[in-house]
């Protein structure tokens, strides 16, 4: 084999992910506990094993499985076409599956990371076809993703105030990780000896360690990779050999744009800071105007300390520099942005109009 591309997210886990043989034993022991109830299990959608897996303790405890969530429908869909989960058994619709005694159907729903949109929370809320109801049960069939805590725990708060069980991965064996770890990467390095190791998926730091546990563990080259590295495998040494523009794009009107381009930086700067307009006269006057600050009252009082601290600042130049453009404008935005920054916190964007013989 010649490159190996791994995952390498887990890499500083030192103990195996596990199996998601694992999983379908402790789902379907915890299922089996709830008899009489409706169960509802939650889990990312993208997770076609665990799909499966659903389908199998659906199955085992007598229960029709119904899904609920348009990501999940796409998955099941792209699964199957593409040769996958071939034994799921027949999914029944929402109002189908209310229609059946609680004991009888196993929902799988998207929105176990909090989504505010996703099944799970619009069932919380009671403004989903699903209903629960006190005794009822949700599986959280993953793990919280860092960040996501305070969305998660909305919802699970509702959902306890409303009398339903929770049961997530710390209370029972119903997750485990996708991304393996460090003895599983070992023993994969093992099955496969692959002349080079490619790290991918994970922080550089995860990148990093993988290649340095690879080269470790016996594989003679690595090649730590970043978005958008062009990486040559063979012929000859392994390594980058040049880069591509990677990362987001936005739809902006018409235009699609980088995400990350000076146009939608300076859009989110606005967003954030507001805009500070300056208009220098050829006899000296100034005028400000400001967008976006949060002044209310204040606006005119802002408005000529600004005005003000602008004209003296100008003044301050001495010889060619007062005729120069360039000092002109820096000295002018400088003064303006200060002076926002006083009255509202803000640092704003400052755009600076010379008029007359300084602008020529």
């Amino acid at each position: 084999m010649l490159a190996l591309v791994c995952d390498s997210t887990n890499v500083f886990n030192p103990e195996p992910s596990g199996s998601e043989g694992e999983v379908l034993r402790g789902l379907l022991a915890e299922v089996k506990k709830h008899k009489g109830k409706r169960v509802l299990v939650t889990t990312f959608a993208s997770n076609v094993a665990r799909l499966q897996t659903l389908g199998a303790v659906a199955e085992a405890t007598g229960r029709q499985l119904c899904v609920a969530g348009r990501s999940l429908d796409r998955i099941i869909e792209t699964g199957q076409a593409s040769g996958y989960l071939g034994e799921l058994p027949k999914v029944i619709g929402m109002d189908s599956a209310m229609d059946l005694p609680r004991g009888e159907v196993l929902i799988v729903a998207t929105g176990g990371q909090g989504e505010p949109r996703a099944a799970l929370s619009r069932i919380a809320e009671g403004s989903h076809p699903i209903k629960l109801e006190r005794g009822d049960v949700v599986l959280f069939s993953s793990r919280q993703i860092p960040g996501n805590e305070i969305a998660i725990g909305r919802i699970q708060n509702k959902l306890a105030g409303d009398g339903i069980a929770l049961v997530t991965d710390r209370q029972s064996p119903i997750h485990v990780s996708g991304h393996p770890g460090r003895p599983e990467l070992e023993a994969l390095y093992g099955w496969l000896r692959p002349e080079i190791l490619l790290p991918v998926h994970g922080e550089m730091r995860h990148m990093q360690e993988q290649a340095r546990l690879g080269l470790a563990a016996g594989i003679p080259k690595a090649v730590v990779q970043k978005n958008g590295d062009l990486v040559r495998l063979a012929p000859g040494k392994p390594g980058k050999f040049g880069e591509v523009r990677a990362g987001r794009l936005v739809l902006d009107g018409d235009i699609i744009a980088p995400a990350d381009g000076e146009a939608m930086v300076m859009r989110r700067r606005l967003a954030y800071n507001g805009l500070v307009v300056v208009a220098v006269g050829e006899s000296g006057a100034v005028r400000v105007s400001g967008v976006g600050l949060p002044l209310d009252e204040d606006y005119g009082d802002f408005v000529e300390e600004a005005e003000g601290d602008v004209a003296e600042a100008i003044g301050k130049l001495k010889g060619r520099a007062r005729q120069n453009a360039a000092a002109v404008t820096e000295a002018a935005r400088l003064a303006a942005r200060r002076a926002a920054q006083r009255w509202s916190g803000k640092k704003p964007q400052v755009q600076v109009m010379l008029l007359g013989e300084i602008a020529a």
